[in-house]
């Protein structure tokens, strides 16, 4: 089985009048002020599943600060789910500053999604203030048992949109606030997983901390997929294409250039993942 653990969609009103939300967003539109920032619709998805060989995809909206925005999305995402059962599985996506965002995470669990994502801290990072915010969505997330997905990016390299000011003491910070969370951390954790290799404290702290792939083809070569497997396990590691960003495809190209072997791109690319969503047989 093969499932793509990072994928956004929006609702129509999104997709065709993406402009109308800038305003009031100013994450949105730094992300999406560009036409070539695609925005897809979950027949989209479906095709593109269709074409690249996805059994299933984890899909979610955005982190949106105005409270009607974010419910609309994630009721799309709820519409999604239910259209597409078999193909789709869904996450919750909001605001965690927001006051009403617990209460909003609630209501999506119990309409069926599968966890919370990705959220995400494009102005401030993971600070202080994110961290303590963060509380009561942990505190749903596991007394349900299911994952959440952060957006987490590296500290240095080149700047592009989307790029936080998170830093990796606060990556690591929020890992200890909520170390019996099951996290998901978009973007390799921003390399967060190369420090496995200290011999106290960190192993501990991350032992519930999984890494998507999302975008990795702009940002890593593809040796990454080796010092993964070597220093947390590809057990820990789930594809996430970040669709429409890129397909699949380009990132099997990887995985196989980076010479790993057709057990280790199982994990990755689906038991992993079949494993958090609770699919039952997960050997499959």
């Amino acid at each position: 089985m093969v499932i793509d653990f990072h994928v956004h969609t929006f609702p129509a009103e999104i997709r065709n009048h993406r402009e109308r939300f800038f305003d009031a967003e100013p994450e949105f539109k730094l992300l999406y002020e560009s036409p070539r920032s695609r925005l897809v619709s979950a027949p989209d998805i479906i095709d593109m599943m269709d074409e690249q060989g996805v059994d299933m995809s984890v899909v979610f909206g955005f982190p949106w600060r105005t409270p009607d925005t974010c419910r609309r999305n994630n009721d799309y995402v709820i519409e999604a789910v239910n259209r597409y059962p078999e193909r789709l599985r869904g996450l919750c996506c909001v605001d965690s500053l927001n006051p009403e965002a617990a209460e909003e995470v609630r209501r999506c669990l119990d309409a069926g999604l599968s966890g919370v994502g990705e959220l995400a801290f494009y102005g401030c990072g993971i600070d202080g203030e994110c961290q303590l915010s963060l509380d009561p969505i942990m505190a749903l997330c596991r007394e349900r048992d299911v994952p959440v997905l952060l957006h987490t990016n590296e500290e240095v390299g080149h700047l592009y949109p989307g790029k936080t000011p998170n830093t990796m003491i606060q990556i690591y910070e929020t890992m200890a606030r909520f170390p019996d969370n099951t996290i998901v951390l978009a973007h390799w954790g921003g390399g967060l997983f190369f420090y496995h290799l200290l011999k106290k404290a960190v192993k501990e702290t991350l032992q519930n901390v999984y890494y998507d792939t999302a975008a990795s083809p702009f940002l890593y070569d593809n040796r990454i997929y080796r010092y993964a497997r070597d220093l947390v396990g590809l057990d820990k590691v789930l594809l996430g294409t970040d669709f429409p960003l890129l397909k699949p495809d380009r990132y099997i190209k990887e995985m196989t250039d980076s010479g790993l072997s057709r057990a280790d791109m199982d994990l990755v690319c689906g038991k992993s993942a079949a494993r958090l969503l609770k699919l039952g047989d997960s050997k499959s």
